[in-house]
């Protein structure tokens, strides 16, 4: 039995009190009668859906304004308050929760798109508590089953207030808050720090590499263009419909468009050592290896080496010369193989090639690793802390109070 069970123990013996939240407070709207003008010249700070959505604690000093007029009749929020989205093209995504936990410095509104949850006693229960409460997965569970739509999922405020929350003592709360509060910061900083290894890694990455890659003044490196050094030809048209997400038995075959795989073929149109260069769209100019049997559409660019030239190496290379810059300037951004071919390269000779590949290589698989990993970690971290807010906020029911029957005095 850990710390906050004993104490339910001891203050609550036969349990904790559970009620409907129309026992306990009331719904108000967001703002009404507004355009889209009052949003762009606003003077009072509002509640976004993303801010609401986003955050546990709503952003009190987020930039978002409307224009409201002295004397208009809008609902402000006020401390303790809980404010909610009211739909969402997701179901499991609907009344999504974030509490006001201190008091405004001055008026802030509410989005026209959320609705606010005032409790009649803003002492049952701690601002702090509430916003771990009501993103808790038995009461999300409630809110969500209070919404109902096809394409779109509004919640019904009748059955909203259907929801049945428990009402510990107020230390019991505080210890939760206390609790919680630290392990989410403790999440926080974990995610801080990885990513900025991430960026750390990356970082060194790419020094190296400039470094590596830099030929600027030596004599023993083969000057010439990218057409000279490469055959760089379109990949083939093929039908969507010929693409499928998952490889079967048929569907062998990585499909390349312009940005990675698309899906799998049953035919490959190349095989061998090749980089692709993206040719369409706001990624064009990025660049991946394909090894193997692979088809590339004609979003692709497929570059084939010489033989005095490693893949690896080349591979490196393109990157670092940022093709993208060269891009058309269009509503759908492209590049021209012509362009592409006149772009000028210094070659090395294959053996120092060889060496800079393998060290690049080294550097680009640890970033990638922990690209890869950075979001199993973070994911796994969330998942952490769910398990334990939603047992923290686990309690054991106090049985309803039976009525005594009158006496009988005949």
């Amino acid at each position: 039995m850990n710390y906050i069970e004993q104490m339910v123990a001891e203050l609550c013996p036969n349990g904790v009190e559970f009620k409907m939240l129309e026992e306990l407070g009331t719904t108000y709207a967001g703002l009404t009668g507004k355009s889209k003008a009052d949003f762009s010249n606003g003077n009072a700070r509002f509640a976004s859906y993303k801010n609401i959505f986003n955050n546990l604690a709503l952003d009190l000093e987020a930039s978002d304004f409307v224009r409201v007029e002295a004397g208009e009749k809008q609902n402000a929020v006020t401390m303790g308050d809980v404010l909610f989205t009211g739909s969402s093209e997701t179901p499991g995504e609907v009344g999504m929760s974030s509490v006001i936990v201190e008091r405004p410095s001055e008026a802030i509104y509410l989005n026209s798109f959320c609705f606010g949850y005032r409790f009649n006693d803003d002492g049952l229960l701690l601002p702090g508590f509430s916003k771990y409460l009501f993103r808790s997965e038995a009461v999300r569970q409630q809110i969500v089953l209070s919404a109902s739509g096809v394409t779109r999922f509004n919640i019904s405020k009748k059955r909203f207030l259907n929801t049945r929350i428990p009402l510990p003592p107020l230390p019991i709360q505080q210890e939760i808050v206390r609790v919680l509060d630290t392990f989410s910061q403790l999440v926080r900083e974990l995610q801080a720090n990885l990513q900025a290894e991430l960026v750390a890694r990356r970082k060194q990455y790419q020094y190296y590499r400039d470094q590596l890659l830099s030929f600027e003044g030596r004599k023993d490196v083969r000057w010439g263009t990218l057409g000279e050094m490469f055959d760089m030809r379109a990949g083939h048209h093929i039908s969507a419909q010929n693409i499928i997400a998952e490889p079967d038995q048929s569907h062998l075959y990585p499909c390349f468009g312009g940005n990675g795989v698309r899906g799998f073929v049953e035919k490959f149109s190349h095989d061998g050592a090749y980089l692709l260069i993206g040719r369409q769209g706001a990624l064009c100019g990025n660049v991946q290896r394909a090894r193997g049997k692979f088809y590339a559409t004609e979003h692709a660019v497929v570059v084939t080496a010489s033989a005095e030239i490693n893949v690896d190496w080349a591979f490196h290379m393109l990157t670092l010369m940022n093709l993208n810059q060269y891009a058309s300037k269009s509503a759908q951004p492209g590049l021209a193989v012509g362009k592409l071919a006149e772009l000028r390269i210094a070659v090395p000779p294959l053996a120092e090639q060889e060496e800079i590949a393998g060290i690049l290589d080294k550097f680009d698989a640890l970033v990638n690793d922990l690209s890869i990993g950075l979001p199993a970690e973070i994911a796994a971290r969330q998942k952490q802390y769910e398990y334990y807010r939603d047992r923290l906020l686990t309690f054991p029911e106090a049985a309803p109070q039976e009525v005594a029957a009158p006496m009988n005095r005949g």
